[in-house]
């Protein structure tokens, strides 16, 4: 390949980055009162929203019915070829359907209008031409219009398809947003992967019971460090009778003795931190890393809202869950 080709290749791949850049940015002018009635619509249903496209709409309904799935709206792809077939029959009367078609005249999407006012669905067109015959039996009408596709021909959907995506992933976002959608609620629905572990809650991985380390605040410090040592997690609690009062950690221990004390001499609490970093037991993984990496610390006691050391959670627990 000579630098002139290597060249012309790289000012192509720049070209249709620029036009589907430009056709997603002016989406924003395309939104109206049609794209709020559209999350109202769907925050109302009892329903499902079913998407509904034909060729790469088709494809690209599939990702956005699996982002609204995954960001707690129930969605799903019907294809048009199947449901005209007989799949319709999936359909229910408090259903959402999201029809897809740039041209808002794909054939197997027509065919199914009519059934679809039969059943007294309601239906969201989403199309670049909002005269269409999609758009005028549709009950609200998502613009995803674009100026030209990047594919030089014009034949293949490039920019539409990109501008389609984009406009789908605005919806889901507003609609989780305003569900109030948390990470706790994204978990419930990711168990699995590297997400899924990241996801996971503190209470699934941290030391409880007799594998937590505790002293008593009047405890002298050989005891301590032999607590620290029996439980190996770098750290104790310190109580105050049923009071926790503060922890020591290994890095306690050595500023002890770079002040020159002697440490033997001491007892836990003239040695302990007063306010230990903690984390509540209904924390995520990612949220307890978070600390861990901002206070550049390897563990963390687990406690309840009240106050409570319900367990201790260290660094290497999370690695060996995978969340590293």
């Amino acid at each position: 390949m000579t630098e002139q080709d290597e060249k012309k290749i790289i000012e192509s791949a720049k070209k249709v980055l620029e036009i589907e850049a430009k056709a997603v940015l002016a989406l924003k002018d395309n939104l109206d009162g049609d794209f709020s009635k559209a999350v109202e619509i769907i925050l109302e249903a009892s329903g499902k929203v079913v998407l509904m496209g034909m060729g790469k709409s088709g494809l690209i309904c599939q990702k956005i019915a699996s982002t609204l799935a995954s960001t707690g709206t129930s969605a799903f792809f019907l294809h048009p070829a199947e449901g005209v077939h007989g799949d319709l029959g999936v359909l229910m009367k408090n259903d959402i359907l999201l029809a897809v078609s740039n041209s808002g005249e794909t054939e197997e999407i027509i065919r199914i209008i009519p059934a679809v006012k039969r059943m007294g669905i309601k239906m969201i067109a989403m199309t670049g031409k909002k005269n269409s015959t999609l758009s005028k039996h549709a009950d609200l009408t998502l613009d995803i219009s674009v100026e030209e596709e990047a594919c030089p021909m014009g034949l293949a959907p490039t920019a539409s398809t990109t501008a389609t995506l984009a406009m789908g992933d605005a919806l889901a976002v507003a609609l989780l947003t305003v569900k109030g959608f948390q990470e706790e609620d994204f978990a419930i629905l990711h168990p699995a992967g590297s997400l899924g572990k990241k996801l996971m809650g503190v209470a699934e991985m941290m030391h409880l019971g007799d594998g937590i380390p505790k002293v008593d605040v009047e405890l002298s410090m050989k005891d301590v460090v032999l607590e620290m040592t029996a439980k190996r997690l770098g750290i104790t609690a310190v109580y105050d009778g049923e009071k926790f009062v503060g922890a020591i950690t290994d890095g306690d221990l050595r500023r002890s003795l770079e002040k020159g004390e002697d440490v033997f001499t001491l007892k836990a609490g003239d040695v302990m931190t007063k306010t230990p970093k903690t984390i509540s037991e209904d924390a995520l993984a990612e949220s307890a890393l978070r600390v861990m990496e901002e206070e550049s610390i390897t563990v963390l006691f687990v406690t309840s809202t009240g106050g409570e050391i319900k367990g201790v959670l260290h660094m290497h627990d999370l690695l060996k869950a995978g969340v590293l």
